[in-house]
């Protein structure tokens, strides 16, 4: 199903199909699990007119990164203390967020995210990225897989949670691979650092499942979106067309390494978590990294009402 298309500066032209496949999604989640942590029967009965997700205002849109610095994130990279920002290896130049390795003479496994200060729970969040120059220093063989490869990270643990060597956070990885020139190589893919999920009823547990995108060679820009409902369902999207859907992603499996005593308790159901870029030995920008969120205020008379929010959160509303 193509969902959205690239048309502006401004990132996509939505069209209104995404809310009928996001209902369908809801409704599929909440008949399967009765309610649970999901959208429940109750919360989707509202007198309000519903409005998709293609009618939120541009400037509803959190723009996490703001163009000029790197305020509201962090930095961690295994085997350093958080904040510390390993060889200038994030940087901004020209309005870009910069993954750069110009300042490194060697890797040993010293694989870097930047995390957004803000959980999220239910939200559609996008990153407009490509490929640039080359892999790192000293990366050799066995990092054949990096090149050109990076992630945006969802659901996952907080910076402060990570332990000083490790290496991925616990999360779900929207991977974002570049094409090689030498055959497919899928966007959007699903790798798990220490998660799985579910693709319809049955459990997931190989670390990294492929999308059906097409490839995307050399240095082009391309959009990512990753749409989350909490631990229902979750959407990979690139460049409009989405690519691959699963559900029920929780604890557990491998590929997260060197984690601090009880923060990875195997089956614990992910409902929310961080959003992070990985630095994984290959050189990236981004030209934008935003945030659409789908929980707030769903009552009418609210002033910060919402007529897209998919989430209630009576407490937010004023």
């Amino acid at each position: 199903m193509r969902e959205y298309e690239l048309t502006s500066p401004s990132g996509v032209r939505r069209a209104g199909r995404l809310m009928a496949a996001l209902a369908l999604a809801v409704a599929s989640a909440c008949a399967r699990r009765g309610g649970g942590n999901g959208i429940g029967v109750r919360q989707m009965a509202t007198p309000a007119p519903r409005a998709s997700i293609s009618s939120a205002p541009a400037g509803d849109w959190i723009q996490m990164f703001n163009g000029r610095d790197l305020s509201n994130w962090d930095i961690k990279f295994a085997k350093h203390e958080l904040g510390d920002n390993y060889n200038n290896t994030f940087r901004v130049g020209g309005g870009l967020l910069e993954v750069r390795y110009d300042k490194w003479t060697a890797f040993n496994g010293e694989f870097g995210h930047i995390f957004y200060k803000q959980p999220f729970s239910f939200y559609l969040v996008a990153a407009e990225y490509r490929f640039v120059g080359k892999q790192v220093t000293g990366a050799g063989p066995s990092l054949a897989w990096a090149l050109r490869n990076n992630g945006i990270m969802i659901h996952g643990q907080s910076a402060e949670s990570m332990g000083l060597n490790q290496d991925f956070p616990i999360s779900l990885e929207v991977q974002l691979l570049g094409g090689l020139g030498t055959g497919p190589r899928s966007t959007a893919n699903l790798c798990t650092p220490g998660t799985n999920v579910h693709f319809g009823d049955t459990l997931i547990t190989r670390h990294c499942t492929n999308s059906k995108s097409k490839t995307f060679d050399g240095d082009q820009w391309v959009r990512v979106e990753a749409l989350v409902l909490g631990d229902s369902i979750i959407k990979h999207i690139a460049n409009g067309d989405t690519v691959m859907t699963y559900r029920g992603p929780e604890m557990g499996g491998g590929a997260a390494n060197n984690t601090k005593p009880g923060v990875l308790v195997a089956g614990k159901v992910l409902t929310e978590g961080s959003i992070s870029l990985q630095a994984e030995t290959a050189e990236i920008d981004f030209r934008k990294v935003e945030i659409l969120n789908l929980k707030g205020c769903m009552n009418p008379e609210a002033k910060n009402y919402k007529p897209y929010y998919v989430k209630s959160d009576p407490a937010s509303c004023r």
